[in-house]
């Protein structure tokens, strides 16, 4: 479906909507995207509280980007808010005004008190009328590692006790596989409530995962350390042409006194360097007990671009500085995004 547009320095930048998932994933696939804005994501959200809307951005004739817009409702005055995970997709030829044109479409369509992207990238040149994000649902900071490095440098920048760990591991008998079945899956899941239950932490229920599972499917890899045939950790990941980024993980009592996440993550880097990705994205650095261990596996953190949004709504001021309800919102936003 072809859409009004705008004229920019002459030309004509039109918003496309798209309703096919190989055509979709196919132009993501081929221009970096991020997994978060492969449509099996899209999918999954659409089955847990948000509306999802993929758009082709076009400059005459001439595909420049994309967009995957999700899309939750607000009580009044605010109406609703869209957000662009880890994107937009900015293909060949992007230009920062084109964004100008995705906010028109928010606005148009869903009536948003904003739209809010967070760029895959160190850099990003805002846009007049864009501002800083108060608000962030994805942390900024994280650990990237850069998988076109051989095993030899990578493991150079790791602090020593990682690699000592990695090898104490191995050597105690931990056995990586790849995780394909539901029943391997639940005990994986299993895994993942005696984590949540010691750390504190909240999850969603049993079937948000299983809808990741069935939703991301080739893009969404499970590994599991196995020791005496029993899994003690597991790490999954979601998956694009370039980069793989760590969605959950846990481990048993026994995983961690055989610190069999070392083995496991090791694993899990290498093979996505034999899968021919570029980046490991270590799914975020949030202040909490799990930023050293993550720290450590490389010389220094990456801190990306951050959140933008363009105010669609004159109660935009409100919301972004924490509106009774809205910051309650966004909270849960943060928690609940994964």
């Amino acid at each position: 479906m072809q859409l009004a547009g705008q004229c920019y320095n002459g030309a004509m930048v039109e918003i496309h909507k798209v309703s096919d998932k190989e055509q979709w994933d196919d132009y993501a696939l081929e221009n970096g995207a991020h997994p978060l804005q492969l449509w099996g994501w899209g999918q999954l959200k659409s089955q847990h509280g948000w509306m999802v809307d993929r758009v082709f951005i076009y400059d005459e004739e001439n595909l420049v980007g994309a967009a995957q817009l999700l899309i939750r409702r607000l009580p009044q005055p605010l109406k609703a808010f869209a957000y662009v995970p880890r994107g937009p997709i900015m293909g060949e030829g992007w230009q920062p005004a084109y964004l100008d044109e995705l906010a028109a479409y928010v606005k148009r369509h869903f009536k948003a008190v904003a739209v809010s992207v967070e760029p895959d990238s160190e850099e990003f040149e805002i846009p007049k009328g864009w501002v800083e994000s108060r608000n962030r649902i994805l942390p900024a900071r994280t650990v990237l590692l850069d998988l076109t490095q051989n095993d030899s440098q990578l493991l150079a920048d790791m602090a020593k006790k990682t690699r000592q760990y990695i090898r104490k591991s191995s050597a105690d008998g931990v056995v990586i596989r790849s995780v394909k079945t539901r029943e391997e899956l639940d005990r994986c899941l299993d895994i993942y409530r005696e984590t949540a239950g010691r750390a504190q932490f909240a999850l969603h229920d049993e079937q948000y995962y299983i809808d990741v599972f069935n939703s991301l499917q080739d893009h969404s890899p499970i590994f599991a350390a196995y020791h005496d045939n029993e899994p003690v950790a597991f790490l999954w990941l979601a998956i694009s042409e370039r980069t793989a980024y760590e969605l959950y993980g846990g481990m048993s009592e026994l995983g961690s006194d055989l610190r069999a996440n070392y083995a496991l993550k090791w694993y899990a880097i290498r093979k996505m360097k034999e899968w021919g990705l570029e980046r490991y994205d270590f799914g975020g650095l949030i202040n909490d007990g799990i930023n050293t261990f993550k720290l450590s596996w490389a010389v220094g953190d990456t801190n990306l671009a951050g959140t933008f949004d363009k105010p669609l709504s004159s109660f935009y001021s409100l919301w972004s500085r924490g509106l009774p309800g809205a910051k309650k919102f966004m909270q849960r936003l943060r928690s609940l995004f994964k």
